[in-house]
């Protein structure tokens, strides 16, 4: 049980610095001049946002926000791709530009996703094992 609360510390830790990057890296962005590109500039500023919270909210909350964590990267993930491939908007982008804050954020949000996941699992994982502990009893 001691090993499952330290590996769900770890995880809670990791995606919330993963979230952490990804919103510094968000507002960096909006304030080099992403704040001129009309929806996509304040969805910047939102999504930094909405990281730093997560982030902090993430260290003692419930699993519930590991749900909204992984969602809110998955989401980033697709505006990545689409501003990329049909455009987001009306705006788009080629490759790793701006570099390397693209790199760094697509990398980011996918440790995010991969530790919600992880995590989502060794949780349910821990419940059931509780639940089947509890019936037996």
């Amino acid at each position: 049980m001691r090993r499952l609360l330290s590996a769900d510390l770890f995880a809670r830790l990791g995606i919330s610095a993963s979230l952490a990057v990804s919103g510094y890296l968000h507002a960096d962005l909006y304030g080099r001049g992403y704040r001129y590109i009309h929806v996509v500039g304040p969805s910047f500023l939102l999504q930094a946002a909405a990281s730093f919270t997560l982030a902090l909210l993430l260290l003692a909350g419930p699993w519930t926000l590991r749900v909204a964590a992984g969602a809110l990267s998955v989401g980033a993930l697709n505006a990545f791709v689409l501003s990329r491939t049909t455009g987001l908007f009306g705006f788009s982008e080629a490759g790793w530009e701006p570099s390397p804050q693209a790199a760094l954020s697509v990398g980011a949000e996918m440790v995010t996703v991969i530790l919600c996941a992880a995590s989502l699992l060794l949780y349910r994982t821990r419940h059931n094992r509780d639940v089947t502990s509890n019936s037996i009893a």
